[in-house]
């Protein structure tokens, strides 16, 4: 509110009076009592006009918005769960993310309703209590496993009812994805370890014969050293694959330029894996239709993942049995491009249902002594599936016990205008 002179009152009565003096004077009625009302009236209209003040309401100016609105905007963009209570540790707000994780969390109601965790609870009562921050975690195991770290501390509110007691605030860190990560590392390096313990326990106990009791053995001394070559080659292939799978982790989001022909590259694979094939007494055959099959793709890694599939074909497939590499090229459904496809099949004894989800996992072995003995090192398919991520391929494993077993690996085949592909539009490979 705020005022201003008001001029125009004494003007107004002094128009009034003039006006009434003339009216009365042209019809001839003016008076000295007439005359001394008029002065009286201008005399008084003056005074009031001086004095007087008239109020004019004005809207105060917008201002910012209040602070309790920019606090629950913030809440609701932060990702992780936030819970705000009070001293009675009943809820006063929660944002998003907490109601996702915990459902029958709701205002105005105690919290212990809708988290049952005594570490919390508890917590939140030495904050009361203390005033000090508390760290503590809380885990679920419905609808799925996860942990969180809650960290608990007084947070004072002026404005609020209660004369600005303190409150307190929940804080949950999604710890899920950290905890997962650090079991799959310990168990690589478990594992890893572990794998490379065995032939260097071997080695050691060979050399330490070689040195003490069969020193002078020279028939010994050749089995030996043949056993401990053996060992070695392992320790070699293990390290290699370890090295190949954290090149290919590295690069697993960049997706390969060059073209490449999966038809070329799988005949290659064939003919190198051909002595080992022999030597085994399997008939390892590759079939292929004659028209370039072109991918995007590195070559060397798809020389590895052809290399892997068609080994383990070799290996684990019953001696004098056969394995087919076959080529296919699938036409897409929907309008989707077509597919390159490479199949792999053996008629070895086949592999159980529960363990097909897992093979690709690390140092994973359906049988471990077998897959030792034939100097697998357990990540052969692990490459595999990095492979065929970073070159947006596909793998299905299909087997069952007694009737062999089918992998198949599926690649986008690369059509840059729509048209056919010749041979010539190819570039040389090596």
């Amino acid at each position: 509110m705020s005022t201003i002179p008001a001029r125009p009152m004494w003007l107004g009565v002094t128009l009034a009076v003039a006006v009434i003096v003339f009216a009365e004077a042209v019809g001839g009625t003016v008076d000295a009592a007439l005359m001394i009302s008029a002065s009286l009236a201008l005399l008084v209209g003056g005074l009031l006009g001086r004095g007087g003040r008239v109020l004019i309401e004005q809207r105060p100016e917008a201002g910012p918005p209040r602070r309790h609105t920019i606090a629950e905007a913030l809440l609701a963009n932060i990702p992780d769960p936030v819970i705000l209570v009070d001293r009675r540790v009943v809820v006063i707000e929660a944002n998003p993310a907490a109601r996702r994780l915990l459902p029958g969390l709701k205002l105005r109601h105690p919290l212990s309703f809708s988290l049952r965790a005594p570490d919390v609870l508890d917590g939140i009562e030495e904050v009361l209590r203390t005033g000090s921050a508390v760290r503590t975690e809380y885990a679920t195991r419905v609808p799925t496993e996860r942990a969180f770290e809650v960290q608990i501390g007084a947070l004072p509110i002026p404005d609020a009812p209660g004369g600005g007691e303190a409150n307190v605030v929940l804080f949950l860190r999604d710890l899920t994805e950290a905890r997962r990560l650090e079991a799959m590392r310990v168990d690589f390096v478990a594992n890893a370890s572990h794998e490379l313990r065995t032939p260097l326990a071997a080695l050691l106990g060979f050399i330490e014969t070689l040195q003490g009791p069969a020193k002078e053995d020279a028939r010994a001394r050749e089995q030996f050293l043949g056993i401990m070559r053996t060992q070695a080659q392992r320790m070699t292939g293990l390290i290699d694959d370890l090295l190949s799978l954290s090149r290919i982790e590295l690069h697993e989001h960049v997706a390969p330029t060059r073209i490449v022909d999966l038809g070329r590259i799988a005949r290659q694979m064939v003919e190198m894996q051909a002595p080992l094939a022999r030597e085994r007494g399997v008939a390892l055959t590759v079939e292929r239709p004659d028209i370039p099959l072109p991918v995007l793709g590195d070559r060397d890694e798809l020389l590895r993942v052809v290399e892997n599939l068609v080994e383990n074909a070799v290996k684990y497939g019953n001696s004098g049995g056969v394995v087919v590499v076959s080529l296919h090229r699938i036409e897409g459904a929907a309008g989707r491009g077509a597919q390159i496809e490479l199949r792999v099949r053996d008629e070895g004894p086949g592999i159980a249902a529960e363990h097909i989800p897992r093979l690709t996992e690390r140092f994973y072995r359906v049988d471990t002594a077998s897959s030792r003995q034939q100097g697998g090192t357990g990540l052969g398919l692990a490459i595999v599936k990095h492979t065929l991520n970073r070159h947006r391929g596909k793998l299905i494993i299909e087997s069952e016990p007694g009737h062999g077993t089918t992998v198949r690996v599926s690649l986008p085949e690369h059509r840059p205008d729509g048209s056919e592909t010749t041979p010539a539009e190819l570039p040389p490979q090596d």
